[in-house]
């Protein structure tokens, strides 16, 4: 009899090595799982005598833990991967996760920033300084590329084109794509460094990193997260600053502008046009609040 913690840890490490899924979504999947062995811990339960209802009971669980629909459907779509490897592995008879169905999910607007949010926001770092100067750079390539923040850390000082006006990125499922980088982006980049990265690096000097931190390392998505939340502070914006919404804001703008919802597709780097298109949701909802205040029958 197999406990389901020890088949878990060889999927990861099969999902890891064989199939060389990014860190981010083998770090999900083993959160997922873990949590369903604590689970199968209490019950007692073997990898073996893991039935259709002792899914269904885990779900319901993380119902009551009041998780949102998406954050279930995760977990279901985690469990269908590692039953079907142990299927596969003959590690159980019967996968049973088969018949499961998937939450309902309803999809929320992402939430962006107004332009005049954006240009306030890019004002608040202090450009005379180094570590100002790095965040303003920041700011910039986000809002201009659409990057994600994981993609904004793993960036290196060869991905920048700067001639033909572009960066080099790797995304999700280590795709690599191309992302045409804005003027005013890519000036505040090229004096960040040329006057701030050098100051920084210090020792450091054969780092590739673009954008370093303090040791002239890498950032984290932690660091990244919390210095753009206090510009977002300092900058009195509506909502909390996420690194999310500044690449939500890129892609609203680009769509109320006339851009194509393909071409934004390949920039935000969207594996599937069906989600991308929820942008062109944010686009009607401001259309229709546009038609209502200026419409004389509104």
């Amino acid at each position: 009899m197999m406990e389901a913690s020890a088949a878990i840890s060889s999927f990861l490490t099969h999902v890891r090595v064989e199939k060389g899924l990014a860190s981010n979504t083998v770090s999900a999947y083993r959160r997922d799982l873990t949590k369903f062995s604590e689970f199968a811990q209490k019950r007692k339960l073997s990898l073996e005598t893991v039935s259709r209802d002792d899914l269904v009971d885990f779900l319901a669980g993380l119902y009551r833990k009041k998780l949102e629909s998406k954050s279930v459907a995760r977990h279901l779509v985690s469990l269908r991967n590692f039953f079907r490897f142990a299927q596969i592995q003959e590690l159980i008879p019967a996968d049973p996760s088969v018949n499961l169905e998937s939450p309902k999910i309803r999809r929320s607007l992402p939430g962006y920033l107004r332009l005049e949010e954006v240009e306030r926001l890019l004002t608040q770092p202090d450009a005379k300084t180094p570590f100002g100067l790095r965040d303003r750079a920041m700011l910039e390539v986000l809002y201009s590329t659409g990057l994600r923040v994981s993609e904004l850390i793993g960036l290196r000082v060869s991905d920048l084109d700067t001639k033909v006006g572009c960066v080099r990125c790797i995304g999700k499922g280590n795709k690599e794509r191309i992302v045409p980088i804005g003027k005013k982006a890519l000036g505040m980049v090229e004096r960040y460094l040329r006057d701030a990265r050098p100051k920084l690096i210090g020792k450091a000097a054969s780092s590739p990193t673009l954008f370093v931190n303090r040791r002239g390392g890498p950032l984290s998505r932690v660091g990244v997260w919390k210095i753009l939340s206090a510009y977002g502070r300092r900058a009195g914006l509506r909502v909390a600053l996420t690194p999310h919404m500044l690449r939500h804001s890129f892609a609203t703008h680009l769509l109320e502008r006339g851009a194509d919802l393909r071409s934004v597709q390949l920039m935000l780097g969207h594996a599937d046009i069906s989600t991308t298109q929820i942008y062109t949701h944010v686009v009607e909802e401001r259309l229709k609040q546009v038609y209502k205040a200026h419409h004389p029958r509104a």
